[in-house]
């Protein structure tokens, strides 16, 4: 059995209404759904083919945090 990896997921959400998740450890790695269920059953949909295409982790990342600006 594989061993299972942790990936740190960004969700925001769209002027349309959509929410949008981007794996940044993964490059290329995104999906979006309009329900946050759908959004995490094709988040690791999403994860699961960009393993399998090869692209590999950019790099270790760890989220620090996030911050809004105002300018």
């Amino acid at each position: 059995m594989a061993q299972k990896r942790k990936f740190t997921v960004l969700i925001e959400r769209d002027e349309e209404g959509y929410f949008v998740a981007t794996v940044p450890s993964l490059r290329g790695c995104h999906t979006q759904a309009k329900s946050l269920d759908t959004l995490m059953k094709r988040v690791r949909e999403v994860i699961a083919l960009c393993l399998e295409e090869d692209n590999g982790p950019s790099g270790t990342l760890e989220l620090v945090g996030i911050q809004q600006v105002t300018v």
